[in-house]
């Protein structure tokens, strides 16, 4: 595989790369390969931290407006002469964007991507969504309800 091969041979290349940057440093290196399983790594792009703007909608689809900044992490790593691994993960950890880009780049590579889609992010993911459906869980118990009784013509 070259480094120019689309995203499209990897239609779900998106939504791994959204459970990598959700998942914690220690998610991450729990599951790292031992240097010797690995070609050559090559840092494209050292991890580097960067502000982004975070823009929101107001009630969810109306007039967006800027809601603030954030920190974040990029990274880009090179398996030997093959796939290129790229990360950006929210906060200012650099080992966490580094390793991210190195699981996309192993997903990218026919020998690893079937075991790390089912070791890594099944796994993963699955505990997101978890998390994720805990949470709405939680705030549905205190979501408030408004109406207005209309009175008749005066």
């Amino acid at each position: 595989m070259t480094s120019d091969t689309p995203t499209t041979e990897y239609p779900a290349r998106p939504a791994w790369l959204a459970v990598l940057a959700r998942a914690t440093l220690a998610q991450l290196e729990a599951k790292v390969p031992a240097a010797g399983e690995l070609p050559s790594l090559k840092q494209v792009r050292a991890p580097e931290i960067g502000m982004v703007m975070l823009r929101g909608r107001v009630g969810g689809t109306g007039n967006p407006f800027n809601l603030g900044e954030a920190s974040v992490v990029r990274c880009a790593v090179r398996l030997g002469d093959g796939p290129l691994g790229v990360a950006y993960a929210l906060g200012r950890d650099k080992r966490r964007a580094e390793l991210a880009a190195l699981f996309d780049a192993l997903l990218q590579d026919p020998r690893h991507h079937d075991e790390l889609q089912s070791v890594l992010i099944a796994p993963l993911a699955l505990a997101q969504a978890q998390a994720r459906a805990r949470q709405q869980q939680d705030v549905a118990g205190s979501k408030v309800e408004f109406f207005t009784l209309v009175r008749g013509e005066a």
